[in-house]
């Protein structure tokens, strides 16, 4: 476990976050649509050669996690994308679930595919440079939701995932999200989140899982999309960092926050509330950290997809993003540094 403890401990190092650019080819394909970009083979490798050779991207990623098209691609040159990523300090990791299906018998929940074979897939990914895995559930909150069935079935698939990439020597990210869509108030995805991972940590003990090489990516708890009570910055901060002590051990490397649909810049302002309560009794037992992709991507593919001549400002943008994100982490985010 020695060498999967120090992957995991460089992923969460001070300062620093996830690239997650690990978007399957559909969903490529509506953003690329959504600013103007016709989907293909070639856009997709030409973009995500743009954001892996951003200068000075390694001084805020810590780790990027891909799709399996990308862990094969290669830039214009011929460089290998994974190599592009490693010489600049940056561990590249692989998506390995297969989508979401409706679960069996109950039509309003999902499941996460992609057990089957897993193992074998994880040696091929192993072996083509990926230091790191992630798998991703979904968890819905309505009438009755999400059900007891679906939290157990999408955490025990979880767990799996889990010990399958630590027999492969590679770091499970476990991503259990529950999503923003829907009316709910902040205090009630606080308890599902809660019992979303009490749940999932029951399992991941129950599979023998080491949670010292594993990191958690777990929204932040936040009121749905149309909830008409609104939630301060400060007490989303302290309703994701009180659920997580509640139900996160303390052995756990580390966390990483997917945005989950927030704007770039309530993220940040989030992530950096967190932060800023990290001090004497309220200091959380791991590190708390970003694994984003619209809201570290979304303004760099707007400025490319505009005109290719904007490479460079492009880059610019995603590097800033990722600035503002490191800030947040020493708690030194502020709103003005968006006009810089």
């Amino acid at each position: 476990m020695t060498s999967l403890h120090a992957t995991a401990q460089a992923l969460v190092a001070a300062g620093k976050g996830l690239l997650a650019m690990d978007e399957s080819i559909g969903t490529c394909t509506k953003r690329f649509a959504s600013v103007g970009l016709a989907p293909s083979s070639e856009t997709r490798r030409a973009y995500r050669e743009l954001l892996v050779t951003t200068p000075g991207l390694g001084d805020y990623i810590s780790g990027a996690i891909l799709h399996e098209e990308t862990l094969v691609q290669k830039t214009q040159n011929g460089t290998p994308l994974v190599q592009v990523l490693m010489a600049a300090g940056i561990l590249p990791g692989i998506k390995v679930d297969q989508g979401t299906v409706d679960l069996a018998g109950l039509p309003a929940e999902r499941a996460t595919e992609g057990l089957d074979g897993l193992r074998e897939r994880l040696k091929d990914y192993a072996a083509a440079g990926a230091r790191f895995a992630k798998w991703r559930a979904v968890f819905t909150i309505g009438a009755g939701l999400p059900t007891a069935a679906c939290i157990e079935a999408n955490a025990h698939d979880l767990a799996r995932y889990a010990a399958l990439c630590q027999e492969a020597e590679l770091v499970p990210i476990v991503e259990p999200e529950v999503l923003m869509e829907g009316s709910h108030t902040l205090a009630r995805c606080q308890a599902v989140t809660d019992t979303v991972l009490h749940q999932v940590f029951d399992q991941l003990h129950t599979q023998g899982v080491v949670l010292e090489a594993l990191v958690l990516k777990p929204n932040m708890v936040l009121p749905g999309l149309e909830c008409s009570t609104p939630s301060s910055v400060d007490e989303v901060a302290e309703a994701t960092v009180a659920c997580l002590r509640r139900a996160v051990p303390a052995a756990v490397a580390g966390i990483a926050f997917l945005s989950g649909g927030q704007s770039s810049e309530l993220a940040s302002a989030r992530l950096n509330a967190m932060h800023l309560r990290r001090s004497g009794s309220a200091l959380p037992p791991w590190p708390l950290t970003f694994s984003f992709a619209r809201a570290l991507q979304q303004p760099a593919l707007h400025l490319w997809a505009s005109a290719p001549a904007n490479r460079a400002a492009a880059q610019q943008a995603l590097l800033h993003r990722a600035r503002c994100n490191g800030a947040a982490l020493r708690g030194a985010y502020d709103p003005g540094m968006e006009n810089q």
